[in-house]
């Protein structure tokens, strides 16, 4: 009878060992907790939620929702629970937070082809494993992990900048450019008059920071300036860093500007697009209402905003693949924070799809190979995308869903008709 070993019982451990039990395959899931615990754990049971409203969107039109309503639909062990768990809060999934990690505890403990070790583990497990130990990795076992990739690819990061859609850029007061005209013009760039710089900058200095949690606490600014740390450092210090405008005429108004943000390609379609050195430690809305003011990004989606804390991932592009398998050794497979994707749902989403496709790969079936027009399939292939430059970590959004290919009017009513036909494919795996 085959046999898998799954390493950490958070969102997406559980996940992974609920999948492949349900397709009857022996799992032993093994859990440091209760004798030690990282600093963000507070409960003994498994599958911890910071907050009740962790969860976020439950709509359709937002992806996170997408990615719940495809979970369901493949019988996620911590949507069951979340849902019998469910607490109002509008729009999203808001769960008793006790009372959701004690059900997903009840859940896995009680089902007969799932065996719980309480114990940690300080290496790699023989035979098929899928390791999902989370952002905070204990130490020893991040330093076995880092030794798997010759230690290169293991990642403690400080800083994210933030992401936007391309096609929410007003490029009537953008251009494409690289600085001088040398190579090729790769690089989106927002012009600013001196009037508007200024505006940005005043509002930038004094906009509102994010809470640092007390286990991230410590050097979160080493090796990465945030920009707004950058730029209290003196009204033109960003002028001659990330924002420097020399090289950068318009290539057909010849314009010259006093600022120019650029935006890098950040995945292979060219619909995502990061600001360039923008890492900050700004509130999420501060960061749009700040960067908003940058004049083609007045109304820009964002896809991704930047984001500051200490955390544990691996150089995903490099090393997995869309089934989260290490390519240096198969049958060892990742899952949650520690693979590049952001969120307790997207966490429990890629620990879903690995327990699938393993359980497949046992049973000698074909994969289901889950594609770009899921969100389950295109936040699996976003992770193990190698054009996607500067990895970070990512939560699941329309821009990395594959397009329509024709045009519906208004955002919602777009979204809409991408989860419309995300499911009728998912339905069709079911």
């Amino acid at each position: 009878m085959a046999h898998v070993t799954v390493v950490g019982a958070g969102l997406a451990g559980c996940e992974a060992a609920w999948q492949l039990a349900r397709r009857d395959i022996n799992v032993t899931l093994i859990d440091m907790k209760p004798d030690k615990r990282s600093p963000a754990h507070e409960r003994p049971d498994f599958a911890e939620l910071v907050c009740s409203n962790s969860l976020r969107s439950d709509r359709l039109e937002n992806a996170v929702g997408l990615l719940k309503a495809e979970m369901r639909l493949l019988d996620s062990v911590i949507l069951q629970a979340a849902d019998a768990t469910r607490v109002e809060a509008g729009g999203a999934l808001a769960v008793d937070r006790a009372g959701f990690s004690e059900k997903v505890t009840k859940l896995i403990t009680e089902h007969p082809r799932i065996t719980v070790e309480h114990r940690e583990v300080t290496e790699v497990p023989e035979g098929d494993v899928i390791l999902a130990t989370g952002p905070l990795t204990s130490d020893d076992f991040a330093t076995t992990i880092g030794n798997l990739a010759a230690g290169e690819f293991l990642h403690f990061y400080d800083a994210a900048a933030p992401i936007v859609s391309l096609e929410s850029v007003d490029m009537t007061k953008a251009f494409y450019a690289s600085r001088y005209g040398k190579g090729t013009p790769d690089y989106v760039n927002c012009g600013m008059s001196e009037e508007e710089y200024q505006a940005f900058y005043e509002a930038l200095i004094s906009a509102e920071e994010a809470k640092v949690h007390g286990f991230e606490q410590g050097k979160v600014f080493e090796g990465c300036m945030p920009v707004e740390v950058m730029a209290k450092r003196g009204r033109d210090t960003l002028r001659f860093g990330p924002l420097k405008p020399v090289g950068l005429d318009h290539p057909e108004t010849g314009e010259r500007y006093h600022a120019v943000v650029q935006l890098r390609r950040d995945n292979a379609q060219g619909t995502m697009y990061n600001l360039v050195g923008f890492q900050t430690h700004l509130t999420f809305g501060a960061q749009k209402r700040v960067f908003s003011m940058i004049p083609a990004l007045h109304s820009a989606e964002f896809l991704r905003y930047g984001v500051m804390h200490r955390n544990t991932y691996l150089d995903s592009p490099r090393l997995l693949d869309r089934y989260y398998r290490f390519k240096q050794a198969p049958r060892i497979r990742f899952a949650g924070q520690i693979t590049g994707v952001e969120g307790y749902v997207e966490s429990a989403a890629s620990g879903l799809l690995a327990g699938i496709e393993l359980a497949r790969a046992l049973h000698g079936e074909k994969p289901l190979d889950f594609p770009r027009t899921t969100a389950i399939g295109a936040l699996a292939l976003y992770v193990s995308d190698g054009s996607v430059t500067e990895f970070q970590p990512m939560n699941v959004n329309f821009g990395i869903i594959e397009p329509l290919g024709y045009r519906v009017k208004g955002k919602a009513n777009k979204n809409a008709e991408i989860a419309a036909r995300a499911l009728d494919v998912l339905k069709s795996f079911v």
